[in-house]
Protein backbone atom coordinates (compact mmCIF):
# COMPACT_ATOMS: atom_id res chain seq x y z
CA UNK A 1 0.00 0.00 0.00
CA UNK A 2 1.36 3.47 -0.89
CA UNK A 3 1.93 6.19 1.68
CA UNK A 4 -1.01 8.09 0.17
CA UNK A 5 -3.20 5.01 0.51
CA UNK A 6 -2.21 4.53 4.14
CA UNK A 7 -2.87 8.21 4.90
CA UNK A 8 -6.25 8.01 3.16
CA UNK A 9 -7.17 4.91 5.19
CA UNK A 10 -6.13 6.61 8.44
CA UNK A 11 -8.27 9.64 7.62
CA UNK A 12 -11.31 7.50 6.89
CA UNK A 13 -10.77 5.55 10.13
CA UNK A 14 -10.56 8.72 12.22
CA UNK A 15 -13.58 10.40 10.63
CA UNK A 16 -16.34 8.34 12.35
CA UNK A 17 -14.82 9.18 15.73
CA UNK A 18 -15.01 12.89 15.01
CA UNK A 19 -18.56 12.58 13.75
CA UNK A 20 -19.53 10.48 16.78
CA UNK A 21 -18.02 13.12 19.06
CA UNK A 22 -20.17 15.76 17.40
CA UNK A 23 -23.28 13.61 17.70
CA UNK A 24 -22.65 12.75 21.36
CA UNK A 25 -21.92 15.93 23.31
CA UNK A 26 -20.09 15.29 26.56
CA UNK A 27 -22.12 15.41 29.74
CA UNK A 28 -20.74 16.89 32.94
CA UNK A 29 -21.89 13.91 35.00
CA UNK A 30 -19.85 11.49 32.85
CA UNK A 31 -16.71 13.50 33.63
CA UNK A 32 -17.61 13.50 37.32
CA UNK A 33 -18.08 9.73 37.18
CA UNK A 34 -14.66 9.34 35.56
CA UNK A 35 -13.13 11.38 38.39
CA UNK A 36 -14.97 9.24 40.97
CA UNK A 37 -13.74 5.97 39.45
CA UNK A 38 -10.11 7.10 39.53
CA UNK A 39 -10.40 8.55 43.04
CA UNK A 40 -12.12 5.46 44.44
CA UNK A 41 -9.91 3.02 42.55
CA UNK A 42 -12.69 1.09 40.86
CA UNK A 43 -16.21 0.90 39.51
CA UNK A 44 -17.71 -0.76 42.60
CA UNK A 45 -16.49 1.87 45.08
CA UNK A 46 -17.59 4.69 42.77
CA UNK A 47 -20.99 3.02 42.35
CA UNK A 48 -21.46 2.72 46.12
CA UNK A 49 -20.70 6.41 46.54
CA UNK A 50 -23.26 7.35 43.90
CA UNK A 51 -25.90 4.80 44.89
CA UNK A 52 -26.00 3.14 41.46
CA UNK A 53 -24.88 -0.20 40.01
CA UNK A 54 -21.31 -0.96 38.92
CA UNK A 55 -22.60 -1.74 35.42
CA UNK A 56 -24.10 1.75 35.16
CA UNK A 57 -20.73 3.28 36.07
CA UNK A 58 -18.93 1.04 33.57
CA UNK A 59 -21.40 1.96 30.83
CA UNK A 60 -20.95 5.67 31.50
CA UNK A 61 -17.16 5.34 31.19
CA UNK A 62 -17.52 3.34 27.96
CA UNK A 63 -19.75 6.06 26.46
CA UNK A 64 -17.25 8.74 27.52
CA UNK A 65 -14.32 6.86 25.97
CA UNK A 66 -16.30 6.26 22.77
CA UNK A 67 -17.20 9.95 22.54
CA UNK A 68 -13.59 11.02 23.06
CA UNK A 69 -12.21 8.29 20.82
CA UNK A 70 -9.52 7.27 23.31
CA UNK A 71 -9.16 4.86 26.22
CA UNK A 72 -9.11 6.58 29.59
CA UNK A 73 -8.87 3.58 31.94
CA UNK A 74 -6.90 0.36 31.98
CA UNK A 75 -9.15 -2.36 33.40
CA UNK A 76 -8.08 -5.68 34.91
CA UNK A 77 -9.99 -8.15 37.05
CA UNK A 78 -8.33 -6.68 40.14
CA UNK A 79 -7.86 -2.98 39.50
CA UNK A 80 -8.72 0.07 37.44
CA UNK A 81 -6.09 2.70 36.65
CA UNK A 82 -6.00 5.72 34.34
CA UNK A 83 -4.11 5.53 31.07
CA UNK A 84 -1.68 8.29 30.14
CA UNK A 85 -4.57 10.06 28.40
CA UNK A 86 -6.76 9.51 31.46
CA UNK A 87 -4.14 11.01 33.77
CA UNK A 88 -3.78 14.03 31.49
CA UNK A 89 -7.54 14.56 31.37
CA UNK A 90 -7.87 14.13 35.13
CA UNK A 91 -5.12 16.68 35.80
CA UNK A 92 -7.06 19.33 33.89
CA UNK A 93 -10.46 18.07 34.96
CA UNK A 94 -10.22 18.15 38.76
CA UNK A 95 -9.63 21.93 39.15
CA UNK A 96 -12.38 22.64 36.60
CA UNK A 97 -14.91 20.39 38.38
CA UNK A 98 -13.96 21.97 41.69
CA UNK A 99 -14.64 25.45 40.26
CA UNK A 100 -17.99 24.31 38.86
CA UNK A 101 -19.07 22.78 42.18
CA UNK A 102 -17.98 25.89 44.04
CA UNK A 103 -19.91 28.15 41.65
CA UNK A 104 -23.07 26.06 42.02
CA UNK A 105 -22.72 25.93 45.79
CA UNK A 106 -22.24 29.70 45.97
CA UNK A 107 -25.67 30.01 44.36
CA UNK A 108 -26.99 27.57 46.95
CA UNK A 109 -26.13 30.10 49.66
CA UNK A 110 -28.66 32.51 48.11
CA UNK A 111 -31.45 29.98 48.56
CA UNK A 112 -33.85 30.52 51.41
CA UNK A 113 -33.19 26.96 52.59
CA UNK A 114 -29.75 25.33 52.07
CA UNK A 115 -29.68 22.07 50.15
CA UNK A 116 -27.15 19.41 49.26
CA UNK A 117 -25.62 16.32 50.83
CA UNK A 118 -23.33 15.85 53.82
CA UNK A 119 -21.29 12.61 53.83
CA UNK A 120 -19.60 11.57 57.08
CA UNK A 121 -17.41 8.59 57.96
CA UNK A 122 -17.56 7.52 61.62
CA UNK A 123 -16.87 4.49 63.85
CA UNK A 124 -19.98 2.55 64.87
CA UNK A 125 -20.13 3.76 68.50
CA UNK A 126 -19.82 7.42 67.47
CA UNK A 127 -22.46 6.99 64.77
CA UNK A 128 -24.85 5.09 67.06
CA UNK A 129 -24.80 7.29 70.13
CA UNK A 130 -23.74 10.78 69.02
CA UNK A 131 -23.81 11.41 65.29
CA UNK A 132 -27.09 9.73 64.31
CA UNK A 133 -29.21 11.45 67.01
CA UNK A 134 -27.70 14.80 65.97
CA UNK A 135 -28.32 14.10 62.28
CA UNK A 136 -31.97 13.16 62.91
CA UNK A 137 -32.66 16.52 64.58
CA UNK A 138 -30.58 18.44 62.03
CA UNK A 139 -32.61 16.99 59.13
CA UNK A 140 -35.84 18.22 60.75
CA UNK A 141 -34.44 21.77 60.73
CA UNK A 142 -33.03 21.51 57.18
CA UNK A 143 -35.43 19.34 55.15
CA UNK A 144 -33.60 19.98 51.86
CA UNK A 145 -30.27 18.57 53.10
CA UNK A 146 -29.43 14.88 52.75
CA UNK A 147 -27.13 13.17 55.27
CA UNK A 148 -25.15 10.00 54.60
CA UNK A 149 -23.33 8.36 57.52
CA UNK A 150 -20.98 5.45 56.82
CA UNK A 151 -19.93 3.39 59.86
CA UNK A 152 -16.28 2.38 59.55
CA UNK A 153 -13.64 1.88 62.25
CA UNK A 154 -10.73 1.90 59.79
CA UNK A 155 -8.55 5.00 59.45
CA UNK A 156 -9.15 6.34 55.93
CA UNK A 157 -8.40 9.41 53.82
CA UNK A 158 -11.79 11.14 53.89
CA UNK A 159 -10.88 13.45 51.00
CA UNK A 160 -9.81 10.57 48.76
CA UNK A 161 -12.95 8.61 49.66
CA UNK A 162 -15.28 11.54 48.95
CA UNK A 163 -16.44 12.35 52.49
CA UNK A 164 -17.12 15.86 53.78
CA UNK A 165 -16.06 14.94 57.32
CA UNK A 166 -15.00 12.10 59.58
CA UNK A 167 -15.24 11.23 63.26
CA UNK A 168 -12.32 9.90 65.33
CA UNK A 169 -10.58 10.38 68.66
CA UNK A 170 -8.51 13.54 68.90
CA UNK A 171 -5.17 11.71 68.81
CA UNK A 172 -6.06 10.01 65.50
CA UNK A 173 -6.51 13.19 63.45
CA UNK A 174 -4.22 14.29 60.62
CA UNK A 175 -2.52 17.66 61.15
CA UNK A 176 -4.13 19.33 58.13
CA UNK A 177 -7.64 18.78 59.50
CA UNK A 178 -9.94 21.16 61.38
CA UNK A 179 -11.58 19.41 64.34
CA UNK A 180 -14.29 20.14 66.88
CA UNK A 181 -15.53 18.10 69.88
CA UNK A 182 -18.50 15.85 69.18
CA UNK A 183 -20.24 14.80 72.36
CA UNK A 184 -19.03 14.56 75.97
CA UNK A 185 -15.91 12.78 77.20
CA UNK A 186 -16.14 8.99 76.99
CA UNK A 187 -15.66 6.12 79.42
CA UNK A 188 -15.59 2.36 79.06
CA UNK A 189 -17.58 0.00 81.25
CA UNK A 190 -16.69 -3.60 82.12
CA UNK A 191 -19.83 -5.74 82.26
CA UNK A 192 -20.95 -9.35 82.56
CA UNK A 193 -24.27 -11.11 82.97
CA UNK A 194 -25.43 -12.32 86.41
CA UNK A 195 -25.31 -15.87 85.02
CA UNK A 196 -21.63 -15.57 84.09
CA UNK A 197 -20.72 -14.06 87.46
CA UNK A 198 -22.56 -16.83 89.34
CA UNK A 199 -20.43 -19.38 87.48
CA UNK A 200 -17.06 -17.62 87.46
CA UNK A 201 -17.13 -15.06 90.25
CA UNK A 202 -16.33 -11.34 90.17
CA UNK A 203 -12.90 -9.86 89.38
CA UNK A 204 -11.61 -7.51 92.11
CA UNK A 205 -8.94 -5.79 90.01
CA UNK A 206 -8.08 -5.34 86.32
CA UNK A 207 -5.40 -8.04 86.54
CA UNK A 208 -8.01 -10.52 87.77
CA UNK A 209 -9.58 -10.27 84.32
CA UNK A 210 -6.70 -12.37 82.96
CA UNK A 211 -8.24 -15.34 84.78
CA UNK A 212 -11.63 -14.78 83.16
CA UNK A 213 -13.23 -15.46 79.78
CA UNK A 214 -13.14 -11.99 78.20
CA UNK A 215 -14.90 -11.06 74.96
CA UNK A 216 -12.16 -9.72 72.75
CA UNK A 217 -12.42 -7.17 69.92
CA UNK A 218 -10.32 -7.03 66.78
CA UNK A 219 -10.08 -3.82 64.73
CA UNK A 220 -10.54 -3.99 60.91
CA UNK A 221 -6.78 -3.61 60.44
CA UNK A 222 -6.17 -6.74 62.53
CA UNK A 223 -5.07 -5.14 65.81
CA UNK A 224 -6.50 -6.65 68.99
CA UNK A 225 -8.03 -4.13 71.40
CA UNK A 226 -6.28 -3.79 74.75
CA UNK A 227 -8.17 -2.80 77.91
CA UNK A 228 -6.91 0.23 79.85
CA UNK A 229 -7.75 1.22 83.43
CA UNK A 230 -6.92 4.09 85.76
CA UNK A 231 -7.45 4.73 89.47
CA UNK A 232 -5.81 7.34 91.72
CA UNK A 233 -3.04 7.91 89.20
CA UNK A 234 -2.31 4.19 88.72
CA UNK A 235 -2.68 2.94 85.16
CA UNK A 236 -3.09 -0.68 84.12
CA UNK A 237 -3.28 -2.09 80.60
CA UNK A 238 -4.10 -5.72 79.84
CA UNK A 239 -4.49 -7.82 76.73
CA UNK A 240 -7.66 -9.79 77.49
CA UNK A 241 -7.88 -13.54 77.05
CA UNK A 242 -10.95 -15.41 75.91
CA UNK A 243 -12.40 -17.86 73.45
CA UNK A 244 -14.63 -15.37 71.63
CA UNK A 245 -13.29 -12.60 69.36
CA UNK A 246 -15.70 -10.18 67.65
CA UNK A 247 -15.55 -7.06 65.51
CA UNK A 248 -18.36 -4.79 66.75
CA UNK A 249 -19.75 -3.39 69.98
CA UNK A 250 -23.24 -4.69 69.19
CA UNK A 251 -21.87 -8.23 68.94
CA UNK A 252 -19.95 -7.85 72.20
CA UNK A 253 -23.05 -6.69 74.04
CA UNK A 254 -25.08 -9.60 72.71
CA UNK A 255 -22.34 -12.00 73.83
CA UNK A 256 -22.26 -10.48 77.32
CA UNK A 257 -26.05 -10.71 77.63
CA UNK A 258 -25.82 -14.38 76.61
CA UNK A 259 -23.33 -15.06 79.43
CA UNK A 260 -20.41 -15.72 77.06
CA UNK A 261 -17.92 -13.64 79.02
CA UNK A 262 -16.89 -10.20 80.26
CA UNK A 263 -17.25 -7.31 77.82
CA UNK A 264 -15.44 -3.98 77.50
CA UNK A 265 -17.86 -1.43 76.03
CA UNK A 266 -18.61 2.27 75.95
CA UNK A 267 -21.01 3.25 78.74
CA UNK A 268 -23.59 4.38 76.19
CA UNK A 269 -23.97 0.82 74.93
CA UNK A 270 -24.64 -0.76 78.32
CA UNK A 271 -26.37 1.94 80.38
CA UNK A 272 -29.92 0.60 79.87
CA UNK A 273 -28.89 -3.02 80.38
CA UNK A 274 -27.09 -2.14 83.62
CA UNK A 275 -30.13 -0.19 84.85
CA UNK A 276 -32.41 -3.16 84.03
CA UNK A 277 -30.09 -5.69 85.68
CA UNK A 278 -29.41 -7.64 82.49
CA UNK A 279 -25.67 -7.07 82.99
CA UNK A 280 -23.63 -6.04 86.03
CA UNK A 281 -20.96 -3.37 85.87
CA UNK A 282 -17.56 -4.40 87.25
CA UNK A 283 -14.50 -2.45 88.41
CA UNK A 284 -16.41 0.85 88.23
CA UNK A 285 -13.70 2.57 90.33
CA UNK A 286 -11.13 1.76 87.62
CA UNK A 287 -12.75 3.70 84.77
CA UNK A 288 -10.42 5.54 82.44
CA UNK A 289 -11.73 8.86 81.14
CA UNK A 290 -11.15 9.26 77.41
CA UNK A 291 -11.29 12.27 75.09
CA UNK A 292 -14.55 12.96 73.32
CA UNK A 293 -15.10 12.05 69.70
CA UNK A 294 -14.03 14.75 67.24
CA UNK A 295 -15.69 15.73 64.00
CA UNK A 296 -12.95 16.68 61.53
CA UNK A 297 -12.88 18.05 58.00
CA UNK A 298 -10.17 19.22 55.57
CA UNK A 299 -8.85 22.74 55.98
CA UNK A 300 -7.87 23.11 52.32
CA UNK A 301 -11.12 22.12 50.70
CA UNK A 302 -14.14 24.21 49.76
CA UNK A 303 -16.88 23.67 52.35
CA UNK A 304 -20.33 23.31 50.82
CA UNK A 305 -23.32 25.31 52.05
CA UNK A 306 -24.88 22.10 53.44
CA UNK A 307 -21.70 21.26 55.34
CA UNK A 308 -21.38 24.81 56.68
CA UNK A 309 -24.83 24.78 58.28
CA UNK A 310 -24.13 21.28 59.66
CA UNK A 311 -20.93 22.56 61.29
CA UNK A 312 -22.84 25.51 62.74
CA UNK A 313 -25.38 23.08 64.17
CA UNK A 314 -22.63 20.98 65.81
CA UNK A 315 -21.01 24.12 67.29
CA UNK A 316 -24.35 25.13 68.82
CA UNK A 317 -24.58 21.95 70.91
CA UNK A 318 -23.93 22.01 74.64
CA UNK A 319 -22.51 18.69 75.74
CA UNK A 320 -23.61 17.41 79.16
CA UNK A 321 -20.55 16.28 81.16
CA UNK A 322 -20.50 12.60 82.13
CA UNK A 323 -21.52 11.85 85.71
CA UNK A 324 -18.77 10.34 87.86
Amino acid sequence: MTQLGRADKLTKTDQPIKQDFAMRPLRLDSLEIFEDVVRCGGFRAAALGRGVSSSAISQSISVLEEALGIRLLNRTTRSVAPTEAGEQLLERLMPALHDIRTAIDDLNQLRERPSGTVRINAPGPAADHVLCPLAFEFMKIYPDINVEIVSDAAIIDIVEQGFDAGVRFGNQLAQDMIAMPLGPALRYAIVASPDYLSRRGRPDSPRDLLQHDCIRRRFPGGTMVTWKFERDGEQVEITPKGRLTLSSAHQELQAALAGSGIAHLFEDYVRDDVDQGRVVELLSDWKQKLPSWYLYYPSRRHTSAAMRVFLEYIRSQRWTPIIK
